[in-house]
Order: structure tokens, then C-alpha cells, then sequence
């Protein structure tokens, strides 16, 4: 995370500026045309120098030796984090989703309209799904050595339930230190909701060859977690991704991408990977995602995680309007669903 002295007050209006820019326009910004547009008390040269030193940061890129500068990951990263003014959602938004929401006769129907809706509003690609079995928590786990070169992980689940995995073991591994993953395993899940398991990640240990065996343990548990608990997802604004201009200049590398998005497993891994409410760009660890952001935000029935709702659009995303939006749609779906189901 970068701190706030990174960035003097005039970068930090610079920044915003470029973003509002880019956001609206999807062109590169130019020192002349923000000197135009906003009071910025400098002359042009002054903020090609800024917006040099920016790019020197991190915050901002420059696709074209003679265009202007672009928002990068980082700079959106910031503007996110610190400076974002989050436009609360307006009466009649408020009044669409809260609508949608609680009109579905059932669960898939109530999630489609709430999906379709927030489409709409954000003008973005959008996703959810139902976590099935989520609240179900991990009884115990045990790692059992049965050689030198493998390991059973068992996993006990609160409803009895009996999940197992062959481990490889890594080189030099002693009982003893099958001993300390097996300590760190149990203190790190037992009691902990699958849902939980899925956004943690693995205990560190401290022999190479201990931390080695709780990776493989741990994806293994991970994966697990996903196959219990995965449902059914819903996308709706498929053609509010077409309408990107970045991503027009390659209309098969986007029906493919799309196809991913609705189809595969890319969506589920890429929610539960995330553990804050906006991941942008290269934050997100699957290389299809790179060029998009996603805002998502989980749904309860009473204090258990019911499912999440998220919008998928270009990293040029309009951050301010589009984070209160799945909020409240997140708030209103829990609402509804603990109404009915709590």
C-alpha cells in the first residue's frame, strides 16, 4: 500500500484530475488540457514535469512516447484508497435496487433481477453467485505422513462430513515438523466456516520444508472449500463490455474473455481470492483479469455468508459511483434473504 506522503497535495489533485479524465474519455490526459480545464496554479510546463515524476512513482503511465499520461494500477489503487469521493446512491437507484431484490419469487429469480439491475445502473458487466453450504466449519484436520514422498490430508467437516487429498510431500520433511503443520493446520480452521477458509491464507511456518508441505496442504483445503461451496453464477451487461473502447480494438480476445468469465471457474476463484471490496488490474491473480477491475461485495442470511455480487468492467471504472452501488445492492439482497430465509 503506498502511503499519503508518496504524494504532495498538488500530485494528489493532478491524480484525481487525470482520473476524472480518463475515466470520462477513455484518451490519454495532456498537461495542456488539464491546465485549461482545471485551476491548478501552474503553467503547462510545471505539470508535465508533475505528471513526469508521477509516472517515475508508479501512478501513472504514458501508453504513447508523444500522448499523454494514463491512470495505472497503482494510481487507481490510491485514488481508491484515499482519494475517492463515493457518490452515495441517488433516491431512484436506491429505490430500483431495493425493488429488484425483493421481487424474485426465488432465489435465482431475485438474484437475476438484482444482477440485471445493477448492470444497468453502473453501465458494467455484472456477477453473483450463491455460496452453497458457506456457514459449514471445519471440525478438525490432520496431516498423516505415508512415506517420504506423500501425505493424507483429512478434513472433517461440522456435519460430518469426511474430505480427503494425497499431499506431495517436498524433500527433507521430518515427522517432526508434520507435527508443527498439523498444530499450525488445526489452530489456523478448526471452527472456521468454509467461506472464511477460502479468503484466509496459510499459516507461515518456519523450515522451508514445513512451509512448502502447508502451500500444498493449504491449496488442497482451498480447494476443497470451493467444490463444497460453490454455486451457481449469474452474469448480466455482457454488451457493457463490448461498449469499452480499450477493449474494441480486439473483439475475439473479448468474446473469449467474456466467455471465461461466464463459463469457467474464473469468477469464483477471482471473488474468493479478493480480500478487500475493489481489486484492480494486476492485483488480480488470473492474467485474464488483468486489464479489469472488480467491486465486489458478500450477501448474508442473518450472520452467514449467503453469496457475493460484484460488477467487472475496465480499470478506467467510475470507482466513486459504481463501490456504493454494490454496497447497497449488498445490503439490500441481505436484507431480503434473511427476511425470507433467516
Amino acid at each position: 500500500m503506498c502511503g499519503m506522503q508518496e504524494l504532495d497535495p498538488r500530485k494528489q489533485s493532478l491524480l484525481k484530475a487525470i482520473i476524472i479524465e480518463y475515466v470520462s474519455a477513455a484518451e490519454p490526459v495532456a498537461s495542456e488540457m488539464l491546465v485549461q480545464k482545471y485551476d491548478l496554479g501552474v503553467k503547462s510546463a510545471t505539470i508535465r514535469n508533475e505528471m513526469a515524476e508521477m509516472s517515475e512513482m508508479g501512478f501513472l503511465e504514458q501508453p504513447h512516447t508523444s500522448a499523454g499520461r494514463i491512470p495505472s494500477d497503482r494510481g487507481y489503487r490510491f485514488y481508491v484508497d484515499r482519494l475517492i469521493t463515493r457518490a452515495e446512491p441517488t433516491a431512484s437507484e436506491k429505490h430500483k435496487l431495493q425493488a429488484a431484490s425483493e421481487d424474485g419469487e426465488a432465489l435465482q429469480e431475485l438474484l437475476r433481477d438484482t444482477t440485471r439491475t445493477l448492470s444497468r445502473l453502473t453501465h458494467q458487466f455484472s456477477a453473483a453467485a450463491i455460496v452453497r453450504d458457506g456457514a459449514l466449519t471445519i471440525r478438525n484436520t490432520i496431516i498423516s505422513a505415508l512415506g517420504p514422498h506423500q501425505a493424507l490430508l483429512v478434513v472433517v467437516l461440522n456435519n460430518g462430513h469426511v474430505e480427503n487429498r494425497m499431499i506431495e510431500c517436498p524433500p527433507g520433511l521430518t515427522l517432526t515438523e508434520v507435527g508443527q503443520a498439523n498444530e499450525a493446520l488445526n489452530s489456523a480452521t478448526t471452527g472456521k466456516a468454509l467461506g472464511t477458509v477460502l479468503r484466509g491464507r496459510a499459516p507461515a511456518m518456519p523450515q522451508p520444508a514445513a512451509e512448502k508441505l502447508m502451500a500444498s496442504v493449504w491449496h488442497a483445503l482451498r480447494a476443497i472449500a470451493k467444490e463444497i461451496t460453490r454455486g451457481t453464477i449469474i452474469t448480466e451487461g455482457e454488451e457493457f463490455i463490448f461498449a469499452q473502447p480499450e477493449f474494441q480494438r480486439d473483439v475475439a480476445a473479448l468474446t473469449m474473455l467474456l466467455d471465461h468469465l461466464k463459463e469457467s471457474d474464473l469468477l469464483h476463484e477471482a471473488a474468493a481470492d479478493q480480500t478487500q471490496a475493489v481489486s484492480i488490474g494486476r492485483e488480480n491473480r488470473h492474467e485474464h483479469l488483468h486489464s479489469l477491475s472488480l467491486v465486489r461485495q458478500s450477501f448474508f442470511v442473518g450472520e452467514n455468508e449467503a453469496g457475493w455480487i460484484a460488477i467487472v468492467g475496465p480499470t478506467r471504472m467510475a470507482y466513486e459511483h459504481g463501490i456504493p452501488l454494490v454496497g447497497f445492492t449488498a445490503r439490500a439482497l441481505s436484507r431480503s434473504l434473511t427476511r425470507f430465509f433467516g
